[in-house]
């Protein structure tokens, strides 16, 4: 038996922030205030946006900004709620809402 679920996915760059935190900290930080199941927060070895500028970790480890996608798991009711929340503090970057399956 599985559960239907949504997935949503947040696409930002390393170096972007809301306020004095990194950004992907602050949408967690929000997600957690918001009562949702869990997140994730992936950095990315290399990736691109719209702007067609390409991120990737370069000598010694240091970072061009680097793509980082939050990930969040939880029932469609709850993420279409929160969603309002999260989508203002993403100035740039891709928001996505996507079905899933959980497997028991």
């Amino acid at each position: 038996m599985s559960l239907a679920k949504k997935m949503l996915v947040v696409f930002v760059n390393e170096n972007d922030t809301a306020g004095e935190l990194p950004l992907y900290e602050a949408i967690v930080r929000r997600l957690v205030q918001l009562d949702v199941a869990g997140a994730t927060v992936m950095a990315g070895i290399m990736g691109f946006g719209a702007q067609h500028q390409v991120h990737r970790k370069r000598l010694f480890g240091v970072s061009d900004d680097r793509p980082v996608t939050v990930c969040v798991v939880d029932d469609e009711e709850k993420l279409r709620r929160i969603l309002p929340e999260i989508r203002p503090m993403v100035e740039e970057g891709l928001v996505l809402l996507l079905d899933c399956e959980q497997i028991p």
